[in-house]
């Protein structure tokens, strides 16, 4: 899994795995689904990415066992 974030479009960008994107859909106002050709998640992309996270700068990650 990786996540970026683009100061310059203020787009957080979260890639589940890497593949070729067959098609786009906004999930909800800002939230952009990219399915590949199995039809399963490949990324997220969010739009105006610093009005809903609280610290594009900074990242935790969790792992349950």
């Amino acid at each position: 899994m990786k996540v970026t974030y683009d100061r310059e479009t203020d787009t957080m960008t979260i890639t589940l795995r890497e593949g070729r994107i067959r098609e786009s859909d906004e999930v909800r106002p800002g939230v952009i689904a990219d399915f590949g050709e199995d039809g399963g998640i490949v990324r997220f992309e969010i739009l105006d990415a610093s009005k809903v996270v609280d610290n594009t700068r900074e990242m935790q990650f969790a792992a349950e066992r």
